[in-house]
Formats: C-alpha cells, structure tokens, sequence
C-alpha cells in the first residue's frame, strides 16, 4: 500500500435504498483505494452484488439485529489482517470495522447515537472510551492510525449550524465534546480542519426535515482522525456534499504512504 492514496467514508443510512437510488455509480469514476461504508442496515447477502466487482477486497460487519447499524469496506488493496473489535462494539452491531496494513491501522467506524435515552448515551461514552484506548494501546505499539467514520458529535460551534439551540442535545452535549478534545490531546488530527482551518457552513449531514439540506442546516459529524506521525503524508481532506443518496454525504483524505 504505498503512493498517492485516497480514502472515503460514508453513512449510507441503508445500503439498498442508495442503490435503489442508483447512488453509487459516481464511485467507478472515483476511483478511491478504500471506501468505509456505515449504517449499512443489511445482512451480507443483500448487498449489491455490483459493489463486490468494483473492488477485489470486501468487508461486511452486519449487526446481529437485522436491518440495523452494520459496516463494510471496499478496498483495492488486501489487509494484512482484518478486525471487527467485539470488544468494543460488545452489542454486536457491527460498528467497527479495522483493516491492518503492516504497521498502519485503518478503521471505519458507526459510533453509537446518544439521543434515546440515558443508558444509551452511557453506552456511547464507553464507546468512545474504549475504542481510543485500544487506539492508543496500539500506537504504544508502534502503529500509525487512521480512523473515519460517523462519530455522532459535531466538535465545535462551527460544526453545527445551530449550536446554541441543540447545547442540550446528544451529538452536541459537553461531554460527548470533551472525548473530541481528548482524542486531539492524545495525539490524533481532526484532517478536515487541519487542511481547511476554520471554514464555515462545511457539513455531512442534515436532517431529513423541513429541507434541511437545501437549506444547508447540518452538522459535521463525519470525520477522518490521523495519528500525528502521519500529519506529513496528508495531502488533502475533503467533504463530498454534492453527492446525494443519503442524509450523510461522503468525506475524505489523500495521503501518499
């Protein structure tokens, strides 16, 4: 796995109603090396076949609930060796998936929404903390880190469009905040605001409602982390929020490795 590499992710908010849309025919022309897809919410045998034919290595991690949560990766490159990290995800809804490649670790990753209730939030903030200590274990190791995904909170005011009206809201609660703090304190770059600073009105998800995305009313919650060690191989980082499909759009990274 070396050169010029481009990753994306994107939260499908269900595999087979994109395709039914035909939402995925943009990514031939694309051309990514790896694609980390969340929210799923299919079993491996209901995948769109086309998509296994595109990329000559695949990854489906279904939740055990069916129609619900799930993850899969699309890669041009085989992994060392592939994780799903039962125990962190120790819900089995197929959250996390891990791609090793020699000493870089890559994840695409669903990380739990806290709106529901309190137990559900609890749920998430152990998450949260149990997936950036096996990253930091990890990188006591020696390894490089990559991980993207649906992280369900929007890190700053900048990142929402209405932060004042939603400070009591899971996604955007103090506490769910701090563990973005904490991940960049513990030596992991947010990329989109390291290439792009404090640019405004940039989002990948927008409710469903009310014409929330013509409107532009979204949120930032989608995102690439690197360990800092790999801070000189990024190249560019971006959010694809022309593509349609989902309530998420696609974002990404070009590192050259």
């Amino acid at each position: 796995m070396t050169g010029s590499i481009e990753i994306l992710s994107w939260n499908l908010n269900g595999i087979r109603a994109v395709a039914d849309k035909n939402g995925f025919a943009w990514l031939d022309e694309r051309g990514a090396d790896l694609i980390f897809f969340q929210e799923i919410k299919a079993m491996e045998d209901q995948v769109p076949k086309h998509l296994f034919e595109i990329y000559p290595h695949h990854v489906v991690n279904s939740a055990a609930k069916k129609g619900y949560s799930g993850t899969m990766s699309l890669s041009r490159f085989t992994p060392d060796m592939v994780l799903t990290c039962k125990e962190i995800d120790t819900l089995d809804e197929g959250r996390i998936i891990e791609h090793r490649y020699g000493d870089l670790c890559i994840f695409g990753i669903y990380f739990p929404n806290g709106q529901k209730d309190e137990e559900r939030l609890a749920h998430k903030m152990k998450f949260y903390d149990d997936f950036l200590a096996y990253c930091d274990a990890l990188r006591t190791e020696g390894k490089s880190i990559i991980f993207c995904g649906d992280v369900n909170t929007a890190h700053c005011e900048i990142d929402l469009k209405h932060p004042k009206a939603n400070e009591k809201t899971s996604g955007f609660l103090p506490i769910e905040r701090a563990w973005i703090d904490k991940v960049i304190e513990h030596g992991y770059i947010d990329t989109f605001r390291y290439v792009h600073g404090d640019e405004i009105d940039r989002y990948s998800w927008w409710s469903y409602r009310a014409g929330a995305r013509i409107k532009n009313v979204g949120w930032r919650i989608d995102y690439f982390f690197i360990s800092d060690d790999l801070a000189e191989c990024l190249e560019d980082a971006f959010i694809l929020d022309e593509i349609m499909g989902s309530d998420h759009c696609p974002v990404g990274i070009r590192l050259s490795l």
